[in-house]
């Protein structure tokens, strides 16, 4: 069965091993079923909700749609562009925002989480972002998201919004509920200092992530200081229950060798965390600096790079005000 497939990207800068393990890696396996049609976003619109630098946000989204190019996604093939260049994003989003209920942004936990003790500080545009990110699905009729778990929530009231639009205006499956692309297995890369926290952009410290345009001295080295603890590798996956170091590194190996979670252990189970840190470290610089070399090469044509984006901004525009046409015919406008 054929999928539209849409997600998205925020251009914060410095993309990481978790960012490809757990999303970017995927987007190109989807892409790459020919039953699929992708629109893979840099939702710069959404990277808004907290202060930005104007220069710093310019060449992040540069460097996001580079990072898309370098791991394998192919914008003749899907359509890559940036959010802000699609003026439906932004008349969707407020359309939408009318059908959307208070009440159902009030049990949105990531606002809670983003927003911390002081809510009255956080801007107007975090609060209603889940609706932003509604009209970025729904305006492409996408079926599948790929979403981790902890934007599957923001996908229920994608879906809440498309019901009760469709019902208020007795249009039936005018605008499609998509469904959920959860991956089952290692959509969550942990920190290298912290087996409980997931990797970050904005940990202060550069030792909890690899970067995707780390060098191989780098990786090694950030692999070498990789916190672990004292027992041996496990000869289990029950084994790991309370070990989320050890299971997060054996994660990074298995995804990224593209075998089992329990491949990965058989293949070292008993041995010690140095010999298997060379190997790990060995295997990422392997499957990284090739993307980190294309990178660093596409960013050197920042033309090439406007250009990608501007193309697929117009494939996107013709698909998304098109919709947007036909929701304000049904409205009444």
């Amino acid at each position: 069965m054929s999928k539209k497939i849409f997600s998205g990207v925020q251009p914060t800068g410095n993309l990481h091993l978790g960012n490809y393990i757990g999303a970017i890696k995927n987007f190109v396996k989807l892409q790459n079923d020919d039953d699929n049609s992708c629109i893979y976003c840099v939702v710069d619109l959404h990277a808004i909700t907290v202060k930005q630098n104007p220069k710093e946000l310019k060449q992040n989204i540069r460097e996001t749609a580079a990072a898309f190019i370098a791991s394998g996604l192919n914008y003749k093939k899907s359509i890559i562009f940036n959010q802000s260049l699609v003026p439906s994003h932004s008349e969707g989003s407020w359309i939408l925002s009318c059908i959307a209920r208070m009440g159902w942004l009030n049990r949105m936990t990531q606002f809670k989480e983003k927003a911390g003790k002081d809510k009255e500080k956080a801007s107007v545009g975090l609060y209603i972002y889940p609706i932003l990110m509604a009209a970025d699905i729904l305006l492409y009729d996408a079926t599948h998201v790929p979403v981790g778990e902890d934007q599957k929530q923001h996908l229920e009231l994608s879906r809440d919004i498309a019901n009760k639009f469709n019902l208020d205006f007795n249009s039936p499956d005018f605008l499609i509920a998509p469904e959920p692309l959860i991956q089952k297995n290692f959509s969550r890369i942990m920190s290298l200092k912290d087996g409980t926290k997931k990797m970050s952009k904005s940990d202060p410290s550069e030792l909890s992530r690899i970067n995707l345009n780390d060098n191989k001295d780098e990786i090694f080295n950030k692999i070498k200081k990789a916190k672990t603890d004292t027992e041996p590798l496990p000869d289990s996956e029950e084994e790991l229950s309370n070990r989320p170091e050890a299971e997060n590194l054996l994660g990074m190996y298995a995804s990224l060798n593209d075998q089992s979670l329990l491949s990965t252990i058989n293949e070292f189970s008993g041995k010690n965390f140095s010999a298997f840190k060379d190997k790990l470290a060995n295997l990422i610089i392997e499957k990284i600096s090739p993307i980190s070399e294309e990178i660093n090469k596409l960013l050197k044509d920042q033309k090439f790079i406007d250009q990608i984006l501007s193309d697929g901004a117009q494939k996107a525009d013709k698909i998304a005000s098109k919709k947007i046409t036909n929701i304000k015919k049904i409205i009444g406008f």
